[in-house]
């Protein structure tokens, strides 16, 4: 078989599957007497495993794969494997208590309609006013500043960021973590927008948890193939 043999499958140039060659996720290539790679059904299977395996892992990373299973460390290569379930699974954890936590704000008292002062939000939510300056500190919230006084002043998108910060933080959630998930939702366009992104963010581990059982699947037939258990 020859390179765009290969290629033609998955929609690659010729040149492609040679540089997938050079990268280690073919196995050994003969060549013919005038230097052209000969590629083999063996390699074909390499080469839909890597695809397979990379929607789910990443290109780097199933390349690692490739490499491993190549240099017979299968060992390692499972290993690559399992990691990318358990991050799977902790994202999947994280989604559950970010849909809990949120639903939990349908219970609370709604914003009032003026600002709050740092010690009447802290008193609202049952935590200390430095606790309300390390979130500020992790860009978690950003209050206003009364202009005579300088004073910090916490609007009902303060407050609602707030409220969602201390249900995550009650269910072990890192600062960084809550940081990074209230960008995603003032991103998102606010409160109107959650069921959306949990909707968004269910599918999405969805399409990876069945791309990782599509790559296990085809690296299962290479391996078959390669007689390697």
């Amino acid at each position: 078989m020859r390179p765009i043999d290969l290629a033609r499958e998955h929609g690659l140039s010729a040149q492609a599957v040679r540089n997938y060659d050079e990268a280690g996720v073919l196995p050994p290539t003969e060549r013919s007497e005038t230097g052209y790679r000969r590629y083999t059904p063996l390699h074909a299977q390499a080469l839909r495993a890597f695809i397979a395996l990379r929607r789910g892992h990443g290109h780097q990373q199933a390349i690692e794969i490739m490499r491993a299973t190549h240099r017979g460390d299968t060992e390692s290569a499972y290993r690559l494997i399992d990691s990318a379930h358990v991050e799977l699974l902790a994202e999947r954890d994280t989604r559950t208590e970010v849909a809990a936590a949120l639903g939990a704000l349908s219970t609370t008292p709604p914003a009032p309609v003026r600002p709050l002062t740092v010690g009447e939000l802290a008193h609202r939510l049952d935590v200390h006013p430095a606790t309300l300056r390390s979130w500020e500190a992790q860009g978690i919230l950003h209050p206003e500043r009364d202009r005579a006084t300088g004073y910090r002043e916490y609007g009902p998108d303060s407050v609602r960021d707030a409220e969602i910060a201390r249900q995550l933080r009650r269910g072990g959630y890192p600062l960084p973590k809550v940081a990074q998930f209230i960008a995603s939702l003032r991103e998102a366009g606010g409160a109107d927008a959650l069921a959306a992104f949990l909707d968004a963010w269910q599918e999405r581990l969805t399409t990876r948890s069945r791309n990782l059982l599509a790559g296990a699947a085809q690296l299962d037939a290479y391996l078959t193939m390669l007689g390697t258990g």
